[in-house]
């Protein structure tokens, strides 16, 4: 597929702090989102009924519209993930959280939006309903919205021999057994100090917005979003008193894998799990570019949490 057109032209968004609440729109900013990347769920058949719906919608309001290839497209471009990440201005993910997962690794621009909506699932980082979505996106494309800036990391494997391999990750890297394998073990440290090995089933990193994910089911503590940490949670541990621990984000977490003839997989962000050796070291860091999710200025994070976790319900 050709470049996309008029992609480059224009100036990117300038949101100047970490959170950003626009009160008032600024001369031009307005016409600064004029690309509107859509990314759906395809097993969702109410994700393609809002695509069908949103890209007339946009398209009213003066907008270029890019469609993730396979979806609807209505007179909007059709283009890849990865074509998306680079070209548009706001992407809307309808589906959970594994969709937004998906298309935020590969934004390398903090200063675009990612605004999730939640199409039933669980949904920590896609909170927009899909009855807000009309009334969100309306104040989004006017400049009237708050966007929050979440750390990713950088997950890069070493093999002997071989090309290291580099991941980005939004949620968490997990290092885990295969289901015949035995407890393996994980010589960890953090910077140049050795921390301990790991005996366990495994272990995830995890950054503050993966905190609510793979790591709060393996007993983890949930740290506020905008924190400068990484959590390490070790998966059913041998030996009781390792417990989960938090670090600086300006650390550098080395776990080498010393379990021979085990199973072993490290899988960044849920996707599929690549298979570890022997030796194999999984070098963890702050990916230093955040991703930008839109806010709803109304709903706070604890209102979140509250309200998904069912917090003092009886």
């Amino acid at each position: 597929m050709a470049e996309i057109p008029s992609l480059r032209s224009h100036p990117p968004i300038n949101h100047r702090h970490y959170f950003l609440r626009c009160g008032k729109v600024e001369r031009g900013f307005i016409s600064m989102i004029r690309v509107v990347g859509l990314v759906a769920k395809y097993e969702e058949p109410k994700a393609a009924e809002m695509v069908r719906w949103l890209v007339p919608w946009l398209k009213e309001k003066k907008r270029h519209v890019l469609v993730e290839t396979g979806l609807y497209k209505n007179g909007a471009r059709s283009c890849s993930k990865q074509q998306m990440a680079k070209g548009a201005d706001l992407i809307v993910v309808l589906g959970g959280d594994g969709t937004l997962l998906s298309v935020a690794r590969l934004v390398e621009r903090p200063n675009v939006p990612i605004l999730g909506v939640n199409m039933g699932g669980l949904g920590f980082i896609t909170e927009v309903a899909v009855d807000e979505l009309e009334n969100v996106l309306e104040e989004t494309l006017d400049g009237h919205f708050t966007v929050e800036k979440r750390m990713t990391l950088a997950v890069n494997l070493y093999r002997k021999r071989n090309k290291p391999k580099k991941f980005r990750v939004l949620n968490d890297a997990v290092i885990t057994k295969g289901a015949r394998s035995h407890i393996i073990d994980l010589e960890t440290y953090v910077g140049k100090e050795y921390l301990c090995t790991y005996r366990a089933d495994g272990l995830i990193i995890s950054t503050p917005t993966g905190s609510t994910a793979y790591s709060l089911a393996a007993g983890g503590p949930i740290l506020y979003p905008s924190l400068g940490a990484v959590l390490l949670c070790p998966i059913c541990p041998h030996t009781l008193t390792n417990r989960p621990i938090v670090v600086s984000s300006k650390s550098t977490i080395r776990v080498t894998l010393r379990s021979a003839g085990d199973t072993v997989f490290l899988s960044p962000d849920g996707q599929q799990g690549m298979q570890l050796q022997d030796g194999d070291v999984v070098e963890v860091l702050d990916y230093g570019v955040p991703v930008s999710l839109v806010r709803m200025p109304s709903r706070g994070y604890f209102e979140i949490l509250r309200n998904k976790l069912k917090w003092g319900e009886r």
